[in-house]
């Protein structure tokens, strides 16, 4: 569907709770005409690509008629927080079902402990665990059945209630002497009293949901963190006057005050003052960077120690830090191919379950077992073999493997990005701007005997001054730090890919290759010359009144972290190329400089291309690492595309992964991440599919008391979110960046 006849719509669901939920709703939603849905139960959000000009009251409503609720992620949230209600009906459920299952255990061991009246005792115990604190799973029971489906709530509400009426039945139609405790199964006569389980198994499933909803709303810390940290409002100097205003009215090119300790309002760029800035909350490196007039900074990060003036490039939605929460976002609600597998095993199970109840409790019958034996089997098979662990197992996993790598500066599109990662085996670094700065600094001096260093610097600085190259910045920034001031050129003209020239003070003067110069270089400055580019230095030569002057060397500097970066990516068993259109001379310089064995410099974009797609001939999984316009079309071919955030938007749109912050070492963080990530999802799935496998067959031989059945049940789902919860620990290679659990993102947000 093309984006001019379709839109993203995403709503907020209510009332799922388990997988099944999440598989019914989405169901549901692609029946629509046009419409595409993905549900994810952790997140409880749908995304939805409908045709365009869809009513979203449509979707909403749709939504509704299949039992749940449904709104907007615009409209104001519900103002019932899930997690303080689960955690009041979790108390009830507690206060009163351990003295219930006390008794029952006690007097289970020593049957003579019983005393007139226990089990009237027993049942008012337990009629308000059953009838109160499980009503959240009875009334979505209800819902499911008026809408002809069965989700997990379903199988509780039926075992809790099965357990309560059969006790009921017991104690109207058994007399005492021959009532026991259901923590036996007994094929002798008499009436079992299942209070214990009904309070205890409601007990369990909700401990195992509170602390589900707990660690779902952590994980999501991140992601929140994000979202606060925009400010409301903002000081704009507007006709030499100070105004605060709120943040939706600063416009693109508003200029703004930020003080000490306050908080960026927008991107932009620097107008006046200096300071550090503390980038913490958006890149994850600890150290604060120092700005000046021309730097840009990003919304959201703290000046710190200074007052700056902002001139304002990107506001509101546009913000990197708007974008950063919406792909962090739309990455959580994605779904890896192997979550669309469990939910469609988690969507059908409930049935089976149901079928296999009725079965276990037929077969106990027809092998002539007491129909307690046979209600105990049956009871214990409703309650063990829900699905829930299966449907947490991989959304959890993604939730704080994203949020967690936001923190380190690392932003994952989606879950297929992660997948793609388990197969990566041949990173293409793209040399300029991603090993190296991509900023080109004036490296040597070197004027002719005779000439004076500080005259040379400030004639070529005086004709670069005109110029926009990059060469020529770096020659001007470097002249402008050494001298006071620069002098005026007169005649100016540029000759593109060769150099420039002008009238400095009035000698002409020409700069540039040395292809340029009207006399060749003398013996010794063409050594020299030959020297600085085998080192990867570009040489630029300085010729006045028809005299070579000297030499400069201006280089692009590599990363502080790239040599770092390829020993890890080397550790990780990945083998690192470097790729380039510079010329052959530097590109190999650079790749001894960082460690490098494979290069393939003088490419054009369409070459690198070509790089990628005659790796991946080769059976390679090729990941590509770059950040400019001409990576773009590289970045799309490989089979994992990772863009730096420093980079253009249409690199950053072609990758799977962006990284925020200019550290190399971002590479193999992101790499390490997802594998760790992958790792936790198959973890998590192989325990929620054993368990099931393993728990039912018992359960149907009548091995597992329900009470039992109800506690594997709720920890197998706490081992899942637990699991899960332990990426939250990952650790940057880089020990400056994102401490694991840092306080600065999950300490307001503590409970």
């Amino acid at each position: 569907m093309s984006h001019s006849t379709a839109t993203e719509l995403e709503l907020v669901i209510g009332g799922m709770t388990c997988a099944a939920c999440a598989n019914r709703v989405q169901r549901k939603l692609n029946k629509l005409d046009g419409v595409t849905a993905t549900v994810n139960y952790a997140t409880e959000k749908a995304a939805v690509t409908a045709p365009a000009g869809t009513d979203p009251q449509t979707l909403i409503a749709t939504v509704e008629q299949a039992g749940y609720t449904a709104r907007m992620v615009t409209q104001e949230p519900e103002p019932q927080d899930p997690v303080r209600a689960l955690r009041h009906r979790l108390f009830v459920a507690l206060v009163l079902s351990v003295p219930l299952c006390d008794l029952s255990l006690a007097f289970w061991l020593l049957p003579g402990l019983r005393f007139p009246g226990w089990q009237w005792v027993s049942l008012a115990l337990a009629t308000p665990v059953v009838l109160w604190s499980a009503w959240p799973f009875h009334r979505a029971a209800f819902k499911n059945a008026r809408h002809g489906a069965a989700s997990m709530d379903t199988l509780v509400s039926m075992g809790v209630l099965a357990a309560y009426g059969w006790s009921v039945y017991s104690l109207l139609f058994t007399t005492g002497s021959e009532l026991h405790t259901g923590f036996e199964i007994t094929t002798e006569a008499g009436g079992s009293v299942y209070l214990e389980v009904a309070a205890g198994v409601t007990a369990f499933l909700l401990a195992g949901r509170y602390f589900e909803a707990r660690a779902k709303r952590s994980a999501g810390n991140a992601l929140r963190a994000l979202s606060t940290l925009g400010v409301k409002d903002v000081t704009v100097l507007r006709d030499g006057s100070q105004v605060v205003v709120p943040i939706a009215e600063l416009q693109v090119e508003d200029l703004f005050v930020v003080k000490p300790g306050e908080r960026v309002a927008a991107d932009g760029v620097v107008h006046e003052g200096r300071c550090a800035v503390d980038n913490s909350m958006v890149t994850g490196e600890s150290v604060p960077v120092p700005v000046a007039p021309g730097d840009a900074v990003i919304g959201g990060t703290v000046a710190v120690g200074g007052r700056l003036i902002v001139r304002a490039t990107k506001v509101g939605a546009d913000t990197q830090l708007a974008h950063m929460a919406r792909l962090v976002e739309q990455a959580q609600n994605d779904k890896a191919d192997v979550q669309r597998l469990a939910d469609r095993v988690a969507g059908g199970f409930v049935p089976v379950v149901l079928v296999l109840s009725a079965l276990t409790f037929a077969a106990w019958l027809f092998f002539g077992q007491p129909t307690e034996a046979a209600f105990t089997a049956a009871l214990a098979v409703l309650i063990i073999a829900c699905p829930c662990a299966l449907g947490l197992a991989t959304p959890t996993a993604l939730l704080v493997a994203t949020g967690r790598a936001a923190q380190l500066g690392i932003l994952i599109k989606g879950a297929s990005a992660l997948e793609s990662t388990r197969a990566v085996d041949t990173v293409v670094l793209d040399k300029t701007g991603t090993v190296t700065s991509g900023r080109m600094t004036l490296a040597a001096v070197h004027p002719r005997e005779g000439v004076d260093r500080a005259e040379l610097l400030a004639t070529a600085g005086a004709v670069e001054d005109a110029s926009e190259h990059a060469i020529a910045l770096a020659i001007v920034t470097a002249a402008r730090q050494e001298l006071a001031s620069l002098r005026q050129v007169e005649d100016f003209v540029a000759l593109p890919g060769l150099g420039a020239r002008g009238v400095v003070d009035g000698r002409e003067v020409v700069i540039g290759r040395t292809g340029l110069l009207t006399t060749p270089l003398p013996e010794e400055l063409e050594t020299l010359r030959r020297q600085w580019e085998s080192h990867g230095k570009t040489v630029v030569a300085v010729e006045w009144d028809g005299t070579v002057a000297g030499l400069l060397a201006v280089a692009d500097t590599v990363k502080p972290t790239a040599a770092a970066a390829v020993t890890e990516l080397r550790a990780l068993g990945l083998r690192p190329v470097l790729l380039t259109g510079d010329n052959e001379a530097t590109a190999r310089a650079v790749a001894r400089e960082v460690g490098i064995d494979e290069v393939v410099a003088e490419v054009l974009p369409q070459g690198k291309v070509d790089l990628v797609q005659q790796l991946r001939q080769e059976g390679r999984v090729v990941a590509m690492v770059g950040d400019g316009v001409n990576d773009a079309p590289a970045l799309a071919t490989a089979d994992l595309g990772l863009a730096m955030g420093s980079g253009t938007a249409v690199a950053i749109n072609a990758a799977d992964l962006i990284l925020v912050r200019e550290d190399l070492l971002a590479v193999p963080d992101a790499i390490r991440l997802a594998r760790r990530t992958l790792g936790t999802i198959r973890g998590n799935l192989v325990w929620a599919f054993g368990y099931n496998v393993a728990a039912l067959p018992l359960a149907a031989l009548g091995l597992l008391n329900p009470l039992i059945a109800g506690a594997a049940m709720a920890l197998s789902s706490a081992f899942v979110v637990s699991n899960s919860m332990r990426l939250r620990k990952f650790a940057s290679a880089n020990p400056t960046i994102g401490r694991p659990e840092d306080d600065r993102i999950t300490g307001e947000f503590a409970e």
